[in-house]
C-alpha cells in the first residue's frame, strides 16, 4: 500500500512540474509575439523578425506563396509593407498554444493591422522551437 501511495505522489509531482514548465514556456512564447507586435507598430521590421529563426530553413507560407530562409522573409516583409501606412498598428488575438513536444509548440491566432493603407485581419498557425535556450518561429501560416 505504501508503494502505491509513494507512486501516486511521484505522479502527481511529475504532473505539476510538467504543467509548471509548460506554464513557463507559454509565458516565454507570448513575450516573443509582445515583443514583436511591439516591433512592428514602430516600423522595425528587423526587429520584428527577431522572433524568426533566423536559418535558411525558416518557412513562412502566405497568400502569396512559399517563402523560405530569414533573409527572403524580411525581403518578403520590406515588399509587402514598405512603410509605417502599411504596417500600421498590430494587434495579436492568441486563440490556442499547445505543446507538440518539449521543445516545441504550435500557436493559433488571429492579427488586426489598423492602418492608413487600409485595415487588414486574418489569422496564422506558428510553430516554435526551442533553439539554443530560446523560443523562435520556425514556420509561419499567416492569411
Amino acid at each position: 500500500m505504501n508503494k502505491i501511495m509513494l507512486l501516486f505522489c511521484m505522479l502527481t509531482l511529475s504532473s505539476f512540474q510538467i504543467e509548471a514548465q509548460s506554464s513557463k514556456d507559454e509565458v516565454a512564447i507570448r513575450k516573443v509575439l509582445e515583443d514583436q507586435r511591439l516591433a512592428w507598430n514602430a516600423y522595425d521590421l528587423e526587429g520584428f523578425m527577431q522572433g524568426y529563426w533566423k536559418s535558411d530553413s525558416l518557412k513562412f507560407y502566405g497568400s502569396s506563396g512559399l517563402v523560405k530562409g530569414w533573409d527572403n522573409t524580411l525581403a518578403r516583409y520590406h515588399k509587402a509593407y514598405p512603410s509605417k501606412d502599411h504596417t500600421g498598428t498590430l494587434k495579436f488575438v492568441i486563440n490556442d498554444i499547445s505543446k507538440i513536444d518539449k521543445a516545441s509548440y504550435y500557436v493559433m491566432g488571429e492579427f488586426h493591422l489598423e492602418r492608413t493603407a487600409g485595415n487588414a485581419d486574418g489569422i496564422f498557425m506558428i510553430i516554435f522551437k526551442k533553439i539554443d535556450g530560446k523560443w523562435k518561429i520556425i514556420a509561419d501560416t499567416s492569411c
